[in-house]
């Protein structure tokens, strides 16, 4: 009579061994996700940037000249970009922190900021060429108001930008201005 006790761990030694090298032959091929050539040229904003800028008066607040700078670097993994900023405007100065990314789904990068004036805006946007196009949607004192920011890549450093509002499909220009990488 052969030892029963003696063949159940051998076996249970086998069958851990096979579920381990399975398990891990698994993992193997299993393989994060990569960022696409659409992830890639978000790298243009990496760095440090010093925004000069004009405010028109309006919906947005009495005009005025203002400044900013941000700091934007990759998320790990390459998916998101994460932009730390810092603003002085006419009506004081403020904070923001912004996420970047792609859409694959959508076909459009996103972008969502929160700030220190209590504000979330999420925007989609598209880029052809050297023009970056961004379009939102917000509520301004109870009316759906749309908005478009429009950046033009002027160089590795630079880009000018405008942003125009419309309620009813005639666009006013609230800000424009230039922004220099720095860093």
């Amino acid at each position: 009579m052969e030892d029963v006790g003696m063949k159940r761990p051998s076996m249970i030694i086998v069958f851990l061994t096979l579920l381990f090298a399975f398990t891990a032959a698994g993992r193997a091929q299993m393989q994060m996700p990569k960022p696409g050539p659409e992830h890639k040229k978000l790298d243009y904003f990496v760095g440090t940037w010093a925004t000069d800028g004009d405010m028109k008066p309006g919906p947005m607040g009495p005009g005025g000249k203002f400044t900013g700078t941000s700091h934007d670097e990759w998320m790990d993994g390459g998916f998101f970009m994460v932009i730390h900023s810092n603003m002085k405007m006419p009506m004081g100065t403020g904070t923001g922190l912004a996420v970047m990314g792609y859409n694959a789904d959508q076909k459009k990068y996103t972008y969502h900021e929160f700030n220190s004036m209590g504000e979330a805006e999420a925007a989609t946007g598209t880029v052809d060429g050297d023009t970056w196009a961004w379009t939102d949607e917000n509520m301004m004192n109870g009316n759906v108001v749309h908005g478009r920011y429009t950046m033009k890549i002027l160089s590795p450093t630079s880009y000018t930008f405008k942003y125009e509002v419309s309620q009813d499909g005639n666009w006013i220009t609230v800000m424009d201005g230039k922004t220099t990488k720095t860093k």
